[in-house]
C-alpha cells in the first residue's frame, strides 16, 4: 500500500475524477454513459402551423361564402325589384299604346337593316323585295276584305300584284300604267267567272262590291308599291329612297314618343282615337330635321329642299296611317295581321310608305 504512489490513489465514489487529475477516458462507464434528452421533432412545428392555417381557411372560405351568398340575395332582390318597375311601365306602354315596345323595336331594326343591304348592295334586285312585300299585303287585305263577306279572287290578286311590280322593274312607267290597267281586268274577270259558275243566282249588287274591293286591293297596294321601284331605279334613286324611308320612321318615332308624352287632344277620335295633334306635331318636327339632314349632307341639296321633302312626306305618311285605320276599323280588326310581332302586319307596317313613294317619286322629279 506505501509503495503506490499518491496519485495512483484510487478516488473515492461520487467525486468528480478530473478533481484528482485522472483523464477523461479513465472515467467509469457509468459515468461516462448519459441518458440522452428526446430530440424535438423537426416536422412538428409544421404539422401545427400548416392545421392552424387550414382551420384559418376553412373559417375565410365560410365567411367568403357567406359573403358571396348575402351579395347574391342582395343582386335577386334588386334585379326582381328592376324587372317588377320594367314589367309595370311596359304594361302601362302596352295599354296606353296596344304594342310590345321591345319586340316592335327588335323586329323594325331587322326591318330597316333589310331594306338598307337591299338597297345598297342589291339595287336590281330590290323590286324582289318589294314584290315580296307587296304581296303579302295584297294578301293581308284580301284576307281581311273577306272576313266582311266580299269575294275576291286571293290567286289571281297576289299574281297580278307580282307581275305590277315586276312589269314596272324592266319596262318602267309605261309597263307600270300597261300591268295595272291589265291587273284590273284579269281580277275583274276572274270574280265575273266565279259568280257565273258558283254562284248563279247571287245578286248583282254582291258582284260590284267584289269588283270594287278587288280593285281596291290592286290599286292601294300593288300601284303605290310599284312607285318604290320607279324611285329606286332612278339614278341615285337608292338614296332618295332611303331618306324617304328614314323620314317616315323619325316621324313614326317622333309622332309615338310625343303622343305619349304629351298627347291629349285626337286627331280622328273616329278614326283612329290613339293618334293625337301633339303626337302629330312631334312626328313633323321630327320628319323634317332629318330631312334637312339627310338632303343636305347625304344628296348634297339645301337645307329648305329638305323642308319641303320633310314636310309633304310627314303629310303623305300621316294620311296614309289614317287610310289603313279606317280601313281596319270599317272591317272591324285591330291589325292586318300578325304577321310581325309588335307592329301587326306587313301593311300595318307600310301603310306610312305607301302614298310617300309616290310623294317621293313626285318630289324627285321636281326636285332633282
Amino acid at each position: 500500500m506505501t509503495g503506490i504512489p499518491p496519485d495512483a490513489q484510487p478516488a473515492p465514489r461520487g467525486h468528480d475524477l478530473s478533481a484528482v487529475g485522472l483523464p477523461e477516458q479513465a472515467a467509469p462507464v457509468e459515468a461516462r454513459v448519459r441518458t440522452p434528452e428526446k430530440p424535438a421533432n423537426p416536422d412538428e412545428p409544421e404539422r401545427l402551423s400548416f392545421a392552424a392555417a387550414w382551420r384559418c381557411s376553412r373559417a375565410a372560405r365560410a365567411e367568403i361564402q357567406h359573403q358571396v351568398g348575402l351579395r347574391r340575395a342582395e343582386l335577386e332582390r334588386q334585379f326582381e325589384a328592376s324587372r317588377a318597375h320594367f314589367d309595370e311601365a311596359q304594361e302601362r306602354i302596352r295599354e296606353r299604346t296596344g304594342r310590345d315596345l321591345i319586340v316592335a323595336i327588335i323586329i323594325g331594326l331587322a326591318l330597316g337593316a333589310l331594306v338598307t343591304v337591299g338597297l345598297f348592295c342589291f339595287k336590281q334586285w330590290f323590286f324582289v323585295l318589294v314584290a315580296i312585300t307587296a304581296g303579302l299585303g295584297s294578301y293581308e287585305l284580301t284576307i281581311a276584305l273577306r272576313r266582311v263577306g266580299t269575294r275576291i279572287p286571293l290567286i289571281p290578286t297576289l299574281g297580278v300584284t307580282v307581275l305590277v311590280i315586276t312589269a314596272t322593274q324592266f319596262w318602267g312607267s309605261r309597263g307600270q300604267v300597261l300591268s295595272i290597267l291589265g291587273g284590273l281586268i284579269i281580277v275583274v274577270l276572274c270574280r265575273a267567272v266565279q259568280h257565273l259558275v258558283w254562284t248563279p243566282r247571287g245578286r248583282v249588287l254582291d258582284l260590284t262590291r267584289d269588283v270594287a274591293a278587288a280593285c281596291l286591293v290592286q290599286l292601294y297596294v300593288a300601284l303605290l308599291s310599284s312607285f318604290a321601284v320607279l324611285l329606286t331605279a332612278k339614278p341615285h334613286g337608292e338614296f332618295w329612297f332611303f331618306a324617304l324611308i328614314t323620314t317616315v320612321v323619325a316621324a313614326d318615332t317622333g309622332a309615338y314618343g310625343f303622343g305619349l308624352l304629351f298627347g291629349k287632344r285626337p286627331m280622328a277620335p273616329m278614326i283612329s282615337p290613339k293618334k293625337s295633334w301633339e303626337g302629330g306635331a312631334g312626328g313633323l318636327v321630327s320628319g323634317v330635321v332629318v330631312a334637312s339632314l339627310l338632303m343636305q349632307f347625304l344628296l348634297g341639296y339645301p337645307w329648305w329642299i329638305g323642308l319641303i321633302f320633310g314636310v309633304c312626306v310627314v303629310l303623305a305618311a300621316t294620311l296614309g296611317d289614317l287610310v289603313e285605320s279606317l280601313l281596319k276599323r270599317d272591317i272591324g280588326i285591330k291589325d292586318m295581321s300578325s304577321l310581325l310581332p309588335g307592329h301587326g302586319g306587313i301593311l300595318d307596317r307600310v301603310d306610312s310608305i305607301l302614298p310617300t313613294s309616290v310623294v317621293g317619286y313626285i318630289l324627285f322629279h321636281l326636285l332633282s
